[in-house]
């Protein structure tokens, strides 16, 4: 059962948005492209399930940044499970791995939940523990018994340049064992963090850490601002956002969360596979663009 409920209208606004934004390939666009676009109803302060609809929604897909979203939210539990002290060294690793995307505060937290580090190749014993030990993520997603996160894989270190030795070695023959995600699960991880945690002062405030400011003149100092580019860039400036942006040679991801009024809020994920995204800055915006106008004019009620 989905974390939200569909709503048949939203699907046939979001391909209706995807033919008016894409003016070619439309359709080989639409097989590598995935989308979950959930709405929430808010009153005094509550928020109810959400509705929404999805393209290619369930299909697995290399996250590239995004899954540390999942690392995040992992670090939130073994902090609450008194697995690990909270300490201002790892709030700085989470604040950094979540807002700036620092792929060394990533390394430091993967080490740190599951016990293991980088290295040279093992062998024997010794390689069947490291490997058994950095599969604990998984495992720990699976006692969360979400059927949206089902066969989805977050194991893996993110890199500048590549893995190299015992890293390289767990990747498995043709990439085989990399890091792979939904846009549901994704969908499911934010909204974890940004509705469903009770945030107390003895531990990590992942929220926070997503807050972005949509002001030009504020983001813009910042070259990796994971706006400009993203789904951010086509919203207003003045709305309340958060977000979690993946970027590589062959992907452009964006996991968004923002506040239209007083009785509406959005979650928009967006997976785009291939070559073809990493190069285009605009089309991203623009869905965002689209799908804020759509829900300027709807009926929550």
């Amino acid at each position: 059962m989905s974390f939200y409920n569909l709503r048949k209208e939203m699907g046939l606004a979001l391909n209706d948005i995807l033919d008016r934004v894409c003016s070619k390939n439309k359709e080989n666009l639409k097989n590598d492209i995935a989308i979950t676009w959930i709405n929430y109803k808010s009153e005094n302060n509550y928020i109810y399930k959400g509705f929404g609809s999805g393209i290619n929604n369930k299909k697995l897909i290399y996250p590239a940044s995004i899954v540390k979203l999942v690392y995040g939210l992992a670090a939130f539990s073994w902090i609450d499970t008194h697995k690990i002290l909270l300490s201002r060294e790892i709030s700085d690793a989470v604040e950094k791995m979540l807002f700036y995307s620092s792929n060394d505060a990533t390394s430091f937290l993967i080490d740190l939940l599951t016990g293991t580090t980088s290295g040279p190749c093992i062998e024997g014993d010794s390689w069947e523990k490291w490997k058994y030990q950095r599969s604990i993520i998984n495992d720990w997603l699976k006692t969360l018994n979400w059927d949206d996160l089902y066969e989805i894989n977050c194991c893996q270190k993110t890199w500048e340049d590549g893995p190299f030795g015992r890293e390289k070695e767990f990747y498995g023959i043709e990439n085989k064992n990399r890091n792979m995600m939904t846009t549901d699960s994704t969908a499911k991880i934010m909204e974890e963090i940004m509705i469903k945690i009770n945030y107390k002062k003895d531990n990590l405030n992942l929220r926070s850490f997503l807050k972005r400011n949509l002001k030009k003149n504020f983001f813009h100092k910042d070259p990796l601002n994971q706006i400009e580019g993203f789904l951010g860039e086509g919203l207003p400036e003045n709305i309340n956002f958060w977000s979690k942006a993946g970027l590589m040679s062959q992907a452009r991801h964006d996991a968004a969360w923002w506040v239209n009024n007083d009785s509406l809020q959005t979650l928009l994920v967006v997976f785009g596979n291939g070559e073809k995204y990493f190069k285009d800055e605009t089309l991203f915006p623009e869905i965002a663009k689209a799908v804020y106008k759509y829900n300027n004019n709807l009926d929550v009620y």
